[in-house]
């Protein structure tokens, strides 16, 4: 097995690992961040927030993985698009591991609130404060860094011709729809799950199916046409 059905596996499995993490970090903390902020909820799922932080630090660790892997691929088009990709999926992986910091944190304060062992005048800002911090890393992290990563892969891949180019265009086009959303976010503009759920779906699904056809197909060889 050649150096490159190597890299196409481990990226393809690591694909997999990070969007199904993403997807049940989602789903164990659908019921408990509430805004405003409900300390007594928080600390009553906390074996549902300790689970989201294991399954964000193994997508941490999964979205810094696929930059590494993918850097000797991406460089033979153009080192500068090998190294921003690798940066911006470090960075992504750095936000998460914030956000996880951050909700850990959380927990922390809101479990000593419902055991009554800080000053009330303490709870809500430092609640408050760590909540935004959580949602503003992770957003960053995820949407914004994953959308400018992403135009850093799939360029270069498309050029390569190292996937079929429906994927790489597919992909491209995923990219631009979850960094308009964090773009909108910043701004105040959009906040609603239903808008959320419509911009990440096409990277979602594409990333599915990209890790797919890596594993089952590996990359073309160079001068082979999609």
């Amino acid at each position: 097995m050649d150096s490159h059905r190597k890299i196409a596996l481990v990226v393809g499995a690591l694909f997999i690992i990070a969007t199904v993490t993403a997807i049940l970090t989602i789903a164990f903390l659908s019921n408990t961040l509430e805004t405003p902020l409900n300390f007594d909820t928080v600390s009553e799922n906390e074996s549902q927030i300790v689970m989201a932080v294991l399954f964000w630090i193994i997508l941490a660790v999964s979205v810094a993985g696929i930059g590494f892997m993918m850097y000797p691929i991406i460089k033979k088009y153009h080192e500068g698009f090998a190294l921003g990709y690798i940066s911006f999926r470090l960075v992504e992986s750095v936000c998460i591991l914030i956000s996880s910091i951050a909700l850990l944190s959380l927990l922390t304060i809101s479990k000593e609130y419902v055991g009554g062992t800080l000053e009330a005048i303490y709870y809500q800002p430092s609640g408050n404060l760590l909540l935004a911090l959580q949602n503003w890393s992770f957003e960053i992290g995820t949407l914004i860094f994953l959308g400018l990563g992403g135009f850093f892969i799939y360029y270069p891949l498309y050029e390569l011709k190292l996937v079929p180019r429906v994927l790489t265009i597919w992909g491209i086009i995923g990219a631009a729809c979850v960094l308009l959303y964090g773009l909108l976010g910043l701004f105040g503009l959009t906040a609603d799950s239903v808008t959320l759920n419509i911009l990440a779906a096409p990277i979602a699904i594409q990333e599915m199916v990209f890790a797919v056809w890596l594993i089952a197909k590996g990359f073309n060889s160079p001068d082979k046409k999609s």
